[in-house]
């Protein structure tokens, strides 16, 4: 039926969105230093803002944002564009760059937890088997940290500020599930613009000096990758493969983040750290080539969301011939059929 795998588009667009935000924790560990935790997350929705803004004067046009979604974007907004981001300045403060990107681990833990309970997305045993070794990676290269090279920069209120921000950036990743047929740019505009607004409100209420113009340039450019790009490669992941598998993939971020530091002179991690990489690879390759297939229905419907001609299920015709992905409403008559798919807006059964 179709000729493109959902599944395979959806881990591509989760890696480039763990890539993106990963490579950005020991930027942010660096200048945070030199700002508040307020202020940092402030600088870092600013950025997120700007491209979002930037990027949708030359983009095509996609599902626009409803009145509707507003009281959606406003809980995202608060929990992963103001909660989270201060919190996790506030940890790194506290642990250090490769202590903190590897506690960012906990973050698909959450992801794939909040997404049975809430959305009931199916997970089988490819994708309960992926997680686990992602996790298993993750708690490999804790466990190989040098107790000596972490001292007493690592505490338990900062780990546990991390912690917090990861469940927080889980609950923003589930929520955000049903606004992913929606244009990203537009939902990561207003998502970071919201946060930004109420964190900079506070950094000021709360008299957080002034950072460095240095320090302003480097959160505001990790801002506009690993906040702005970086979602809007999520959403464009969990359109095609849900919630679950989505924060499942990202999980490799936090490597991305341990690798870079140690490189740049972070030595927290030990020889361990080949054997994570390894498990890390496994969990993107099972989802990657995942296959879940099997007889079910689809009911008539109505609605308005990115498609192809060629996925198997928008059939419709267009006077003249459209080629690629486009929005505009469309119907669904009712179809039962049998091909390989994810929890996508079309396969929303349990």
């Amino acid at each position: 039926m179709a000729s493109r795998s959902p599944l395979g588009a959806g881990v591509s667009f989760a890696i480039l969105a763990a890539v993106t935000f990963g490579a950005t924790t020991p930027v942010i560990a660096w200048a945070g230093r030199e700002a508040g935790p307020l202020s940092t997350a402030a600088l870092l929705y600013a950025g997120a803002a700007a491209i979002a803004i930037a990027l949708r004067v030359f983009a095509r046009g996609e599902a626009s944002l409803r009145r509707g979604d507003l009281p959606r974007l406003i809980v995202i907004a608060l929990a992963g564009a103001a909660i989270a981001p201060t919190a996790l300045a506030w940890g790194l403060a506290r642990t250090g760059a490769t202590v903190g990107a590897l506690l960012l681990n906990l973050e698909a833990v959450f992801t794939v937890a909040l997404a049975f309970a809430i959305h009931r997305e199916p997970i089988g045993r490819r994708v309960a088997l992926a997680a686990s070794a992602m996790i298993a990676g993750g708690a490999l290269l804790a466990l190989s940290i040098d107790g000596d090279a972490g001292g007493a920069a690592t505490s338990v209120l900062g780990v546990a500020a991390i912690a917090g921000a990861t469940l927080a950036w889980a609950l923003d990743n589930t929520l955000t599930r049903p606004l992913a047929d929606r244009d990203p740019l537009d939902v990561v505009a207003a998502k970071a613009s919201l946060g930004a607004a109420c964190t900079t409100i506070a950094a000021i209420v709360a008299g957080e000096g002034r950072p460095s113009t240095r320090a302003i340039a480097a959160l505001l450019a990790c801002g506009a990758t690993g906040y702005g790009l970086s979602l809007r490669f999520y959403l464009l992941a969990q359109r095609r493969i849900g919630a679950a598998r989505t924060g499942s993939v990202f999980a490799i971020a936090p490597f991305v983040g341990a690798a870079i530091a140690f490189a740049a002179g972070d030595r927290a991690l030990g020889a361990s750290a080949l054997g994570a990489a390894a498990l890390f690879a496994l969990g993107v390759i099972l989802h990657a080539t995942e296959h879940h297939h099997h007889r079910h229905v689809h009911e008539p419907l109505d609605h308005d969301h990115p498609h192809r001609h060629d996925d198997g299920h928008h059939d419709h015709a267009h006077d003249p011939p459209f080629i690629g992905e486009h929005s505009h409403p469309h119907h669904h008559a009712r179809v039962e059929h049998d091909h390989d798919h994810a929890p996508d807006v079309h396969h929303d059964h349990h």
